[in-house]
């Protein structure tokens, strides 16, 4: 049993997607990749309207520690951002699941989200 959400898909580079309405999907870090970066300070995330594909840098995620880049999960076009992160981006820590999401986007015709992980895979990924 994973400490990660049943209903997520996740990428190896630690970002979560969650299925929503028809070919819309909502994408964010997951807590362990939140727990690595420490206390994020500000985000940079792509634009609404932005084609992007799977693997992309997308955007950044500032720290205490560090600069990471954000890395898309899958292809599609961005139709939203999360605008409670500009102001505080430290809900990417207290929340990454819920109110710390990152964007939301409509899913590339043909996108699969079976070629990413389950809750019990990215678990032995993160594990090992």
């Amino acid at each position: 049993m994973s400490d990660y959400p049943e209903d997520l898909k996740y990428s190896a580079e630690h970002e979560w997607v969650r299925s929503g309405n028809g070919s819309s999907v909502r994408v964010g870090i997951t807590e362990y990749a939140a727990d690595q970066l420490g206390d994020i300070v500000f985000v940079s995330l792509p634009e609404v309207g932005d084609a992007v594909a799977a693997g992309d840098a997308c955007g950044e995620l500032e720290s205490t520690k560090s600069v990471s880049d954000l890395f898309c999960p899958v292809p599609g076009v961005i139709t939203a951002v999360n605008p409670l992160l500009e102001a505080n981006p430290e809900t990417i820590n207290t929340d990454p699941y819920g109110d710390g999401w990152l964007f939301e986007l409509e899913l590339d015709e043909g996108a699969d989200l079976d070629d990413l992980l389950d809750a019990d895979s990215y678990a032995e990924q993160v594990a090992s």
